[in-house]
């Protein structure tokens, strides 16, 4: 890192008002959806950190250490924008999530309501979204492990030493069996072969190295231009 940007970090830092800990409240906000994710801390360094590799960087008060948010479970967060409020002592950091939040599973740590107007139904929608992430993401995860450890009887591993010719097949079968449930307006087997399709799709996109939440990015892009 250059001795301009390390002064530049250090000058943004400086504008932060920490507590008697040396800490700051930092609130993690999807950049695509706006939901609240999660609440940490950072410190000095963290913080320079965050800015610096454009990932979060928090400090852990339980375990009195530096942690970087997915570098285990691989849902790390890359940085759009940092704000600071009007006291300067207390941080909003919008990110793109590469996987939940939580350490649950939960898309957002905010999942469980406490107080909610009769006549709100956007906690509802939220989980129902989180809901249908969580199932993605998790399916992603499950063809991530089955392509590095290949459990023998395994179809994903079949499909994995095949190779992209034998998961391409796949992919166009299983498309011809949605358009054909479609003609035949049969719900319950366009249900079926819809869900074969999706994972095809994904096991695929596997292959290619290609996540699918970038595949949703495109989508909130286009969306977003309409």
């Amino acid at each position: 890192m250059s001795d301009h940007k390390v002064e530049s970090f250090t000058s943004l830092v400086e504008s932060i008002v920490f507590d008697e800990q040396g800490l700051v409240p930092a609130i993690v906000q999807d950049d695509q959806t706006n939901a609240v994710l999660m609440l940490a801390y950072m410190n000095k360094q963290s913080l320079a950190l965050t800015l610096e590799k454009k990932e979060t960087w928090f400090w852990s008060r339980s375990k009195q250490k530096l942690w970087n948010k997915g570098e285990t479970s691989g849902n790390k967060q890359t940085v759009t924008s940092i704000h600071y409020d009007c006291d300067g002592d207390a941080l909003l950091v919008r990110v793109k999530p590469k996987g939940p939040a939580c350490h649950t599973g939960e898309t957002t740590c905010f999942y469980t309501p406490m107080l909610q107007d009769a006549t709100s139904t956007v906690t509802e929608k939220e989980t129902n979204t989180n809901t249908v992430l969580n199932i993605l993401h998790d399916l992603e995860q499950t063809i991530k492990q089955r392509e590095v450890e290949r459990p023998e009887g395994a179809y994903t591993t079949y499909l994995f030493e095949q190779g992209l010719d034998k998961i391409l097949k796949k992919v166009g079968e299983e498309a011809a069996e949605v358009i054909i449930a479609a003609k035949n307006r049969d719900k319950e087997e366009l249900t079926y072969e819809t869900s074969d399709l999706l994972f095809h799709l994904l096991v695929l996109l596997r292959e290619q190295e290609l996540p699918f939440y970038d595949v949703l990015e495109e989508l909130h892009s286009r969306h977003t231009k309409q």
